[in-house]
């Protein structure tokens, strides 16, 4: 992997959506303020989103924004070959195989977004 796609990339875009996920605007003609929730795409939960059933589009979500899943470690066998599988592992298997509920590697991680889909 290169400098575009590293762990601290993922991390500074992570907190960048935790951020952007927080954001409010006042919206005068309601007189409240307004929120992602009440303006995303939420195809599995139309009628009363919250956050985690927006659909965000992006890298994060096959960790379904979860820095702790992205953070994860473990130790893998390969035939006589035993190794550490982390967040590349996973990401390479989900790129190949997005609608996954469970990669094969021991992280045992979904490749399914937060709010449930691919």
């Amino acid at each position: 992997f290169s400098g575009v796609l590293s762990d601290e990339v993922l991390w500074a875009l992570l907190e960048l959506q935790e951020r952007l996920a927080a954001t409010t605007a006042w919206a005068p003609a309601s007189g409240r303020e307004v929120t992602l929730s009440d303006v995303c795409y939420a195809p599995l939960n139309p009628t009363q989103p919250g956050l985690g059933d927006c659909c965000v589009n992006s890298v994060t979500q096959y960790f379904q924004n979860n820095g702790t899943h992205l953070a994860l470690t473990a130790t893998q066998t390969d035939g006589k070959v035993t190794g550490t599988v982390d967040w590349r592992d996973h990401l390479i298997y989900c790129v190949n195989s997005p609608l996954s509920f469970k990669d094969i590697t021991a992280l045992e991680l979904s490749c399914m977004a937060e709010y449930g889909g691919p």
